[in-house]
């Protein structure tokens, strides 16, 4: 059997996450000599399965050939715990077969709950962009600093390229666990205080366990002269064979073509670190001959069914927000005895919306981000989005495809994330008393200019008012030009009041009218952006105001044209 991912989790179990998590009760597991009759020949084990920790039994008879085992152990011939955790995953997983050769980035998450980012070196040409390099080490240093789990390996593109060992001393096709991430410091004694020289280094670790890289910083190089006595001994520098070793962070990037990061996120208002707010939802991909009602419509290519894929809106409410989204997807075992798994091509599309919008989306709207679209079990994005409402829409690649699938978002302040259910407002009991939308608008503010101004200029916001509903732009300081690219959405019970759009600038006290619009956001009307003039408030004969406002109007008497 070739190289399984499972051996780089356990065969370095100083970073594996806490014992509670993947072995439980691990105390009353372990083999007591004092009580040789407590002792039963089984074990349970937890993994991290589509949201939950699942609970795997099994006995102590472990697959040996000639007394010796023949997939993961330890170095003691009496340490069998990395043996058994295997056998767990592969009864979970259908058989060791199905480790061979298997995915890091979802061995990860199984044995962390963790969220995994693979990044290709090659494509973002790290070797070469050293602040892009730096600021990826930076990453790094964060996740291993807490506890997150790192993997690297060389990309092997034939069968004959698997397993084959470069001049360099690397391994192709091997996930090389990094077991360390550190700046070096350069230098003996007080220099090296002084000077304050330092090296970004990544310590990592072949998972048989021998043959290492034999490059600059290799165990025996003489670069190992640069730093002091001391700082090696820190760093657990040895000259062994034993598969562990040095590198600086550009051979890194230089020699490898693929890193993944499986963060530990951390939702505890207890800890130091950074705090994520995380929701968690499930959905499906299902077919039903009813276009309202069918869930799989395929990526953007589909542009007929796109929309008719599930959807979901969050908020960011913050003036700028780092938002961590996952879609996993549940895996269709094809056979029990091989235990692989069918991935679909799966993949999101992030959109930003109108602040108020409560049901689905049926029209293109402003793309903020999107996911690569990939047959792997996870799909991962981290991005960063300004304050405003967003829809996403995860999918298969082709429309037709089933699949249930696992949303997982993750902000700095509670997103209210939720599913997006309904085309349109339902119909209820109250509809023919209190009237029923008869066109649906949306008004997209863009911007406005020659306010009046002040020293500083005017901290300026827009309102958008019709029938009862308000949507409220963020503050714009300091500029009597603003761009606010707010947009709502509003469905009318009385086409024939117009629309008003208002201009205030924000004061300590008492904020400040600077002018408004009304529109008539007629379906007929065929021009879509409007320059108007501000007007005051007058309900007679309304006077200029100082400024002008951009809006997009688009009206429709269908109410599922936006």
């Amino acid at each position: 059997m070739g190289f399984s991912p499972t051996q780089l989790l356990l065969r370095r179990p100083s970073r594996l996450p806490p014992a509670d998590k993947v072995i439980p009760d691990w105390k009353e597991q372990e083999w007591d000599p004092e009580k040789p009759d407590s002792y039963a020949g089984i074990f349970h084990f937890h993994f991290w399965r589509f949201g939950e920790w699942v609970d795997v039994v099994v006995d102590d008879r472990l697959p040996t050939v000639n007394n010796q085992l023949i997939y993961c152990h330890s170095n003691s011939r009496n340490e069998f715990w990395c043996a058994l955790v295997e056998k767990a995953y592969a009864k979970l997983a259908g058989c060791y077969q199905a480790l061979d050769g298997g995915n890091t980035a979802d061995a990860l998450v199984d044995f962390t709950g963790g969220v995994s980012e693979p990044i290709d070196l090659t494509e973002g040409d790290f070797a070469n962009d050293e602040a892009r390099r730096s600021q990826l080490f930076e990453r790094m240093l964060k996740v291993h600093s807490r506890g997150g789990l790192i993997s690297a390996s060389i990309k092997a593109v034939t069968a004959a390229d698997m397993e084959a060992r470069l001049a360099c001393g690397l391994v192709k096709g091997h996930a090389y666990a990094v077991t360390d991430v550190r700046k070096v410091r350069l230098g003996h004694g007080l220099l090296a205080f002084f000077k304050s020289e330092k090296l970004d280094m990544i310590r990592l670790r072949n998972p048989w366990g021998e043959r290492e890289w034999n490059g600059p910083w290799s165990d025996t190089s003489e670069e190992w002269q640069k730093v002091s006595k001391s700082e090696r001994e820190k760093m657990g520098v040895t000259v062994q064979d034993d598969g562990e070793f040095w590198m600086t962070f550009e051979d890194v990037c230089r020699y490898f073509t693929d890193v993944i990061k499986c963060r530990l996120i951390n939702t505890s208002y207890l800890s130091v670190h950074k705090t994520w707010e995380e929701a968690r939802l499930r959905g499906a991909w299902t077919r039903h001959e009813d276009p309202r009602r069918n869930r799989s419509g395929g990526c953007i290519n589909h542009k007929d069914t796109f929309f008719q894929n599930p959807q979901y809106v969050f908020d960011v409410r913050k003036p700028e927000d780092e938002v961590l989204i996952c879609i996993q997807q549940r895996p269709k075992r094809s056979t029990r005895r091989e235990g692989k798994g069918e991935n679909l091509a799966i993949g999101f599309d992030i959109y930003k919306v109108e602040e108020n919008r409560q049901y689905r989306m049926h029209s293109l709207q402003q793309k903020a981000a999107s996911s690569i679209y990939i047959n792997s079990r996870s799909v991962f994005l981290r991005t960063d989005q300004p304050e405003g409402r967003y829809v996403i829409i995860p999918t298969t690649f082709e429309p037709g495809h089933t699949g249930e699938f696992l949303l997982r978002v993750f902000t700095d302040v509670p997103s209210n994330c939720r599913e997006l259910c309904l085309d349109e407002p339902p119909r209820t009991c109250w509809s023919s008393l209190c009237g029923y939308p008869q066109q649906v608008t949306q008004v997209h503010v863009l911007g406005a200019a020659g306010l009046k101004d002040s020293p500083t200029g005017a901290n300026s916001y827009v309102v958008i008012k019709c029938e009862g509903d308000k949507v409220r732009s963020a503050v714009k300081k300091g500029t009597s030009t603003p761009e606010f690219n707010v947009k709502g959405v509003f469905y009318r019970k009385k086409p024939g009041q117009p629309v008003t759009v208002q201009i205030w600038n924000h004061r300590v006290l008492k904020d400040e009218f600077l002018g408004q619009v009304h529109l008539k956001a007629d379906p007929d009307d065929l021009q879509a952006l409007h320059t108007l003039h501000l007007q005051d408030r007058s309900s007679r004969q309304p006077s200029d105001l100082p400024g002008t406002v951009a809006v997009c109007v688009l009206s429709s008497t269908s109410l599922v044209a936006v």
